[in-house]
Order: C-alpha cells, then sequence, then structure tokens
C-alpha cells in the first residue's frame, strides 16, 4: 500500500483540480449541468483514483487505477479543448493547463513504470 498524501503524482493532481474548478467558475451559466459538469467530474476523478488504487491490495491494482486516472486527464483534456472551441477560455489559458496536464500524466507514467519493475 502507498500513502497517496505523500505521492507528488497525487498532489499535482489536487492542484490541476483546483485549477479547473477555478477555470470552470467563469464558465456560462448554461453549461452548469453541462461541459462544466463533465469537466468538474474528469478533474476530480484525477486524484481520487490515484488515491483508490493506493489503497488497493498489490501493485497491479494500484497500476489499474493510474491508468484509470490517465485515461481522466485525457478526457479532461478534450473537454477543455472544446471549452477553448466554445470561446469559454482563453487559448494561452488553455495551453498552460494542458502543459500541466501533460507533466502529469508523463509522471504518472513514469510511476507506472516503476511499479512494473
Amino acid at each position: 500500500m502507498h500513502n497517496f498524501r505523500e505521492l507528488t503524482i497525487w498532489k499535482e493532481a489536487m492542484e490541476i483540480t483546483k485549477a479547473t474548478y477555478s477555470i470552470t467558475k467563469k464558465f456560462p451559466a448554461s453549461e452548469l449541468y453541462g461541459l462544466t459538469s463533465q469537466i468538474n467530474r474528469a478533474s476530480v476523478s484525477i486524484p481520487s483514483n490515484i488515491a483508490e488504487g493506493s489503497g488497493r491490495n498489490g501493485n497491479n491494482e494500484f497500476v489499474h487505477f493510474l491508468h484509470i486516472s490517465i485515461g481522466s486527464c485525457f478526457e479532461l483534456e478534450t473537454q477543455m479543448i472544446l471549452a477553448c472551441s466554445f470561446g469559454y477560455l482563453e487559448k494561452n489559458m488553455l495551453d498552460s493547463f494542458i502543459s500541466k496536464l501533460n507533466i502529469l500524466e508523463k509522471m504518472t507514467n513514469t510511476l507506472i513504470s516503476k511499479i512494473k519493475k
């Protein structure tokens, strides 16, 4: 078992989730139950799956949840690209956000590789 609170990827995922909520707070009210909700749920899923996997029995289960977390990163990236295309956030903000998300994905893949050894 791993202590998720000590994992850098969990800490980074928490920061991404906070940033996501700050961004979506500015979206139109008409998106509250649509894209805003989807984006927020995807962002929460990232650190949640890291935490859940860390408490599972064995590294194989942990790796499985880390893969789910990466899938949520891709989902979040897609949704943010859509939000930008709808004019809900600026391109430079999107680029910065995606850069941080991509770093988290790489860090998570690195951890997966280390666990599998």
